[in-house]
């Protein structure tokens, strides 16, 4: 008698996986949604792609788990609009029928907004830069902006993070801040070194209690190669 473990594949399991496509979908993650953890998160599309009937590639071991990706994630209490996840499927798919599989199984405050089908699966997204925006009250901009100036004129701003032993240079992972009809924007590069966290920059410009006042980040854009 054959050992469990010894057993081939059987042809379906087998020809599903030789499938291997990547879909990269854009989403958006908002009202009460953006109070769920990144583990969450992923928790939650694993079971959606179980309801919807989607079969995922899987890695392998003796604790298979579905090859999805979130190339940034977002911490709890910010919405997105324009999230990215990419994940593997062991069938062969178009966009078009992704799209429709998923839409009845997406809850509140979730929505898709487009799904890329991928050539072969070699890499994993890389993140370049991510945009956030915050709300700002009339009284307070004036200030603001003199410290959206002063911190754009800076050639180092370092600064102390939680389990890192050396300052992070928070200065050049700031690509563009501006504030604009009422809103700061801020685009923040992602590189090895790090990226710098949208709160972090919020402390900077020391308007980090916006969030206690009701106000909220949104991160507007992943850009990803």
């Amino acid at each position: 008698m054959q050992n469990a473990q010894s057993r081939p594949q059987t042809t379906e399991k087998a020809g599903a996986e030789a499938v291997r496509k990547r879909a990269r979908i854009r989403f958006t993650k908002e009202d009460d949604l953006r109070w769920i953890s990144h583990r969450d998160l992923m928790r939650l599309w694993e079971r959606l792609f179980r309801r919807a009937g989607i079969a995922l590639s899987m890695t392998q071991g003796f604790h298979p788990k579905p090859r999805i990706n979130f190339p940034s994630a977002l911490a709890v209490g910010i919405a997105g609009v324009d999230e990215l996840l990419e994940v593997d499927l062991a069938e062969d798919r178009s966009a078009d029928s992704l799209g429709k599989a998923i839409a009845s199984e997406l809850p509140e405050g979730m929505a898709v907004k487009a799904i890329e089908m991928l050539p072969a699966p070699d890499r994993k997204a890389q993140v370049t830069f991510v945009t956030f925006q915050i709300a700002v009250p009339p009284e307070r901009q004036d200030k603001l902006g003199r410290r959206i100036n002063w911190l754009l004129g800076q050639a180092t701003l370092p600064i102390e993070r939680e389990g890192r032993k050396n300052p992070l240079d928070l200065r050049p992972l700031v690509a563009e801040l501006n504030l604009t009809d009422g809103r700061l924007c801020m685009r923040l590069r992602v590189d090895r070194e790090g990226s710098a966290r949208p709160r972090e920059v919020l402390r900077a410009l020391e308007i980090e209690d916006l969030e206690y006042e009701g106000f909220f980040l949104i991160r507007t854009r992943v850009e990803a190669e």
